[in-house]
């Protein structure tokens, strides 16, 4: 691959999403292939395998480049796929998050019982809800057969939901809320 086709393909990638993709004859499309898929794996927004099947053939080149460059906009600002290891394992996460419906199920069988208390009940079924939220990101995060591109979206969502300081210093919230639960003497 010369410089000048890494130019290119980069200049193609970084295009806005909204702009159409240029038509691509086979031999445009073979001059700029390898380069984009290479900067795309590189740049964490196709999945290595991928590859087989993005910017494979020349008469998809437009709907794969529209995709890339869809990519490119919606993790432009997304972690790195191994930011994912500072959390815990899917597996201890798969736990947290059968804990966690347990609970809401708990929390929903009561309604019934307790009408008086609806308030509370519905804001704690809200907290519960949130912190699954959370944990099921970093579960996707920690899911290596899902596609680098899903997992980066899944990071991202996470350092939103529990900001910048807690995600960088990888303090997740309770996979319940614990605030809620009393003590029995």
């Amino acid at each position: 691959m010369f410089p000048s086709d890494y130019v290119l393909a980069l200049a193609l990638l970084a295009t806005p999403a909204d702009i159409p993709a240029p038509a691509a004859s086979a031999q445009d499309f073979a001059m700029v292939q390898s380069a984009l898929q290479q900067i795309a794996i590189e740049r964490q927004l196709l999945d290595p395998r991928e590859k087989h099947f993005v910017l494979a053939r020349p008469r998809y080149f437009q709907a794969d480049l529209a995709m890339l460059r869809q990519r490119y906009e919606e993790l432009g600002d997304a972690p790195p796929v191994h930011d994912c290891v500072r959390f815990p394992d899917r597996a201890m996460v798969n736990e947290a998050l059968a804990f966690n419906r347990a609970y809401r199920r708990q929390i929903d069988g009561r309604h019934p019982s307790e009408p008086s208390r609806w308030w509370e009940l519905r804001n704690a079924a809200d907290e519960t809800d949130y912190l699954y939220e959370v944990w099921d990101n970093v579960r996707d995060a920690r899911c290596e057969y899902y596609y680098i591109s899903v997992r980066r979206q899944a990071l991202k969502k996470l350092r939103e939901l529990v900001g910048d300081q807690a995600y960088y210093n990888a303090q997740l919230p309770p996979y319940v809320p614990l605030w809620r639960f009393q003590e029995i003497n």
